[in-house]
């Protein structure tokens, strides 16, 4: 059975262990808010407040600074990596322990073991970040409490192997659609195909050369891909629609204004027929400028490197607090069926947030 409960006296690998045994699949998160909710309700130091299965929780201590940590609750879909595996070499198995598991007990961690920190925190823990952006828990408090989230600076403990990561990449997903005319195949020159309609926007995709701009002394690169295509009604049908999905990854100097312009203007000679934006999450910049975040980099130590992906450090760009990415998970292990995480690593960040608050 899943634990119905959290113990925030266990070190943040364990605490790792047990989020992972409770299982959080996106939509299902509620049990894990309230846990989360009721273990920090016990520490007297936070004010919590709630909305939906998301739990905000602050220190009101009147310091010159306030610093949120955030994360988010939910995992992928289980790939029967539940429950949790410690192995002999120091690496703990299981889905979320990447993403984002680990940073969760770090955040928790933090929020039990520092009642007096030398800057106001807010800690963060919110729901459906795997899933479509209407849904996400961290957008749905920015709409309805934005005064939750208000702050000097915020982490974000996405997984990024123990390294900071400035800003995120903007993501613009648009369907090309592509026109003709039915007919049956051995009479083909009766039709028009619709399929060999969208050539122009495939050839025009396979020669793009994506732009790789530096910013705050991180270098971006972008990429404009074909990520889906749709046509076809039948073995002896002229088809007489298609549908080409496009995925541009754009560097965050570009409003999301620029982005759907410069999409615009590739594909502005190919053919469209119609053209529809499916998604479109804006980019943040790095920030990494703000006095705040250079303090940050001081006590965390490393270099900075450029976020490839989307995250919710985007979110609070929006509201105009300068934001990174810092968690113990390995993105390259997201998502999969083999996630894990380094037991040290947690370890790691940590005990470097703790430096950062403490010192």
């Amino acid at each position: 059975m899943p634990p119905t409960a959290l113990d925030l006296s266990m070190d943040a690998p364990a605490l790792t262990a047990a989020l992972i045994d409770f299982p959080s699949v996106s939509g299902t998160e509620k049990p894990l808010a309230d846990a989360v909710e009721s273990a920090l309700r016990a520490l007297p130091h936070l004010r919590v407040d709630r909305y939906g299965n998301n739990v905000v929780a602050r220190t009101s201590l009147g310091r010159a600074e306030r610093v949120v940590l955030a994360g988010h609750i939910d995992t992928v879909p289980i790939a029967d990596n539940v429950p949790s595996r410690l192995d002999g070499n120091g690496v703990l198995w299981g889905c979320g322990a990447s993403d984002m598991k680990s940073g969760v007990a770090v955040q928790l961690r933090i929020a039990a073991t520092v009642p007096a920190p030398n800057r106001d925190l807010t800690f963060v823990f919110y729901d459906n970040e795997e899933v479509a952006a209407d849904l996400n828990g961290l957008g749905k408090v920015a709409d309805a409490h934005p005064d939750w989230l208000a702050g000097d600076f915020a982490v974000l403990l996405e997984p990024s192997d123990g390294e900071v990561e400035g800003g995120c990449q903007g993501t613009l997903r648009v369907l090309l659609r592509t026109t003709g005319e039915r007919a049956h195949s051995a009479r083909s020159w009766m039709g028009s195909n619709a399929i060999h309609a969208a050539a122009p926007i495939l050839a025009r995709l396979a020669a793009y050369e994506p732009r790789r701009p530096v910013i705050d002394g991180l270098e971006y690169r972008e990429g404009l891909n074909a990520v889906r295509i749709e046509g076809g009604v039948a073995g002896n049908v002229i088809p007489d629609a298609c549908t080409v999905a496009v995925n541009y990854r754009y560097a965050p100097d570009l409003s999301p204004e620029q982005a759907l312009a410069h999409v615009h203007e590739v594909f502005a000679d190919c053919g469209v027929a119609e053209f529809v934006v499916d998604d479109h999450s804006g980019a943040a910049l790095p920030g990494l400028s703000h006095p705040a975040a250079a303090a940050f980099m001081a006590a965390v130590g490393g270099v900075a490197r450029p976020k490839f992906g989307w995250t919710d450090v985007s979110r609070f760009s929006a509201l105009g607090v300068p934001a990174v990415n810092y968690g113990p998970g390995d993105p390259l292990y997201a998502h999969k069926r083999d996630e894990h995480v380094a037991v040290d690593k947690i370890v790691h960040c940590e005990r470097r947030l703790r430096a950062w608050l403490t010192s």
